[in-house]
């Protein structure tokens, strides 16, 4: 037997689970359920998302009182789940034709773009610029969309920021440049695409290291030294 706490939620767990005939059940018993939200502040609709149930989202979106940018207890919306999933193009889509807000901001001040970018999701932050995601907004570390590129070591990703207005030579909160992140972490296609693309390679961190001097191994620092020469930059 449930729980009255269960039972409160049930619909919440119905959503994670999938069952798309309870859900519709419980909402034609007591329409209020599509706007209830548990104990993390989310409503079913954040689950279904979160667990990709497609034909669960289309039921819930419908809905009379839908709120396609409510956001649970640390600010993320329903479309912030979906741009983390690499599988959730439907979802998305439906989303964002419901007018789903692309440059909202979670408590950390992170857009679903930076969360696309992070799962390197190119057709998902693709599909988020071309609604007007911006490339431009920092999150509360001062990171771009463009750092977490770097970091992930994605030239499809940095080539397609970049052709979007992302600033380059932007600074995070530890002063890293987009080439300290893809240096640090090993990247040397990124760290050379960003170099051919005229990023400032004389920029410093707050330890005042410029980005060659995070270079995890000499392998990778000889790489990017000798693929540079050749592309006819210097980095003296």
């Amino acid at each position: 037997m449930a729980t009255p706490q269960e039972s409160k939620y049930a619909i919440h767990e119905a959503a994670r689970e999938g069952r798309s005939a309870a859900v519709e059940s419980l909402l034609n018993a007591n329409p209020s359920l599509a706007t209830r939200r548990d104990e993390d502040e989310r409503l079913p609709l954040h689950w279904a998302v979160s667990y990709n149930h497609m034909p669960i989202v289309q039921l819930l979106v419908e809905w009379k009182d839908f709120d396609v940018d409510a956001q649970d207890s640390i600010g993320w919306t329903p479309l912030m789940m979906a741009s983390s999933r690499k599988d959730s193009d439907e979802i998305l889509d439906l989303l964002l034709a419901r007018g789903a807000d692309v440059n909202k901001t979670n408590n950390n001040a992170q857009t679903p773009l930076h969360f696309a970018t992070s799962k390197n999701s190119l057709t998902t932050a693709r599909k988020l610029i071309i609604a007007g995601a911006s490339t431009r907004k920092k999150d509360k570390r001062q990171q771009l969309p463009l750092h977490r590129a770097a970091a992930i070591g994605s030239v499809p990703m940095l080539k397609l920021l970049l052709d979007n207005k992302s600033p380059m030579n932007a600074t995070d909160i530890d002063s890293f440049t987009g080439l300290h992140h893809a240096i640090s972490e090993g990247h040397g296609d990124a760290a050379l695409f960003l170099l051919k693309e005229g990023i400032n390679w004389r920029k410093e961190d707050r330890e005042g290291n410029v980005a060659l001097k995070l270079c995890p191994d000499e392998k990778i620092k000889t790489f990017i030294l000798t693929s540079a020469e050749r592309e006819g930059i210097e980095l003296t």
